[in-house]
C-alpha cells in the first residue's frame, strides 16, 4: 500500500431512519452528511457525522425500506465511541432531548478515563469518553 489508509465510517442497519436520525442529529449533534435513496434495491443510506466525510470517519445508517422486525445485533458488535469536552453537561443535555442513557458518566471502575454509555433507538450502544481523560490515557500509554 503506497499510502496510509484511513478509517471513513461504520454502517449500521436501522429500522427507523427517522428516529434515528433525531437521535444522531438532534441529541448527538451529528450533521447529515449524505443522503443516497436507492429505489430499486428499497433502502437508503444517511452518512452522518461532525465533520466531512474527507476530514474524519462518520457513521452510514443503512435503512432497508421493508425490515419490519428489529434487528438482532448480535454478540460480536460493541458500539461508537465519541469524545466529549465535558460527558457530564453532555448526558444532561442529552437526557433533556430524550436519550437512554444506559452508564452514567463517571470515571471507570479501575482507571480515571470517563466514560458514560447511551443506546440509540436500534439498542445500538454510543460510549461517550471525557477527551481529557482519554488524552491522558493515550499519553500515559505511549
Amino acid at each position: 500500500m503506497s499510502a496510509p489508509a484511513r478509517l471513513l465510517h461504520t454502517m449500521i442497519r436501522v429500522r427507523d431512519l427517522k428516529a434515528s436520525l433525531e437521535f444522531y442529529t438532534g441529541v448527538l449533534g451529528m450533521r447529515v452528511l449524505r443522503r443516497l435513496d436507492y429505489d430499486d434495491g428499497r433502502f437508503t443510506l444517511v452518512y452522518v457525522g461532525y465533520e466531512t466525510e474527507n476530514s474524519g470517519a462518520v457513521v452510514e445508517l443503512t435503512h432497508n425500506w421493508d425490515q419490519e422486525k428489529p434487528y438482532e445485533l448480535g454478540s460480536g458488535y460493541g458500539h461508537i465511541a465519541l469524545g466529549m469536552e465535558d460527558i457530564y453537561g453532555a448526558c444532561s443535555e442529552f437526557e433533556k432531548k430524550g436519550a437512554k442513557i444506559i452508564r452514567k458518566p463517571g470515571p471507570m471502575k479501575n482507571d480515571p478515563l470517563e466514560i458514560a454509555f447511551l443506546e440509540d433507538p436500534d439498542g445500538y450502544k454510543v460510549e461517550l469518553i471525557g477527551l481529557k481523560s482519554f488524552q491522558n490515557a493515550v499519553a500515559k500509554a505511549s
